[in-house]
């Protein structure tokens, strides 16, 4: 006699279905992502090196900071050229020239920071700040392999107003204003991170040059904006 079919059911096979069936987020992560990641955090943690040294030097020489429309003037400049030669050679030396400008714009306001009471320490707790920030975002994309394509639009729409903002706040000096643009930037860089990640690794960004500015700018305005709620919290103790 024949058994009924539900015991000639191969339940094996069904359950091999179902967990295949349940990891479909890091089905899409390529070697050719994991290999952009890489190269993209060996240029990074070179980059960071390299601009902390140059803030060092422009911190020890004294040197003035260009001010707001003079760094936007260089910022985007400069990263106009990264984009223009991101598939040569030459793009590893507008990275350089990218970071380390930014690294001398940096070195004024650490200098500003450090010359407050408590001001070294408002620098210690904002880096360790932005590195518990970088390596937690980072470190949830990489181990749920999340795919955060669908964040690029809400990113971007953030960072552009949260951009106009600054602009009001520092022309029209509004200090509050100021604060709360710092920490709307706090929230969208803290995103930035994690959606450049998830887009490497989804194969969304190939050029690990592209990737490093992303995330360097991400680093450098997360940074300047932790250390300006750090410092009015400080200075309201």
């Amino acid at each position: 006699m024949s058994r009924p079919d539900y015991l000639n059911s191969k339940p094996a096979e069904s359950r091999v279905d179902s967990v295949v069936l349940e990891q479909p987020q890091n089905s899409a992560i390529t070697a050719d992502g994991r290999k952009v990641l890489r190269n993209t955090y060996m240029l990074l943690s070179m980059t960071l090196l390299f601009s902390a040294a140059v803030a060092g030097v422009s911190m020890a020489m004294n040197l003035p900071h260009p001010g707001f429309i003079l760094t936007l003037v260089g910022y985007f400049g400069l990263l106009f050229a990264v984009h223009k030669t991101k598939d040569s050679a030459m793009g590893i030396l507008s990275v350089f020239a990218l970071t380390g400008f930014m690294g001398y714009t940096l070195g004024p306001i650490l200098s500003m920071y450090a010359s407050i009471p408590g001001g070294s320490g408002i620098i210690m707790n904002a880096l360790g700040t932005t590195g518990l920030i970088f390596f937690g975002m980072s470190g949830w994309v990489l181990s749920t392999g999340k795919d955060l394509s669908g964040w690029g639009k809400t990113l971007m729409v953030g960072i552009i107003t949260a951009f106009v903002l600054s602009l009001g706040a520092f022309f029209f000096e509004i200090p509050a204003l100021g604060l709360a643009v710092s920490a709307l930037f706090v929230i969208l860089m803290s995103g930035l991170i994690a959606y450049e990640t998830s887009n490497i690794l989804h194969g969304g960004e190939t050029n690990y040059i592209m990737a490093t500015v992303s995330l360097y700018v991400s680093l450098y305005n997360l940074f300047v904006s932790l250390l300006q709620i750090f410092g009015v919290l400080g200075s309201d103790e």
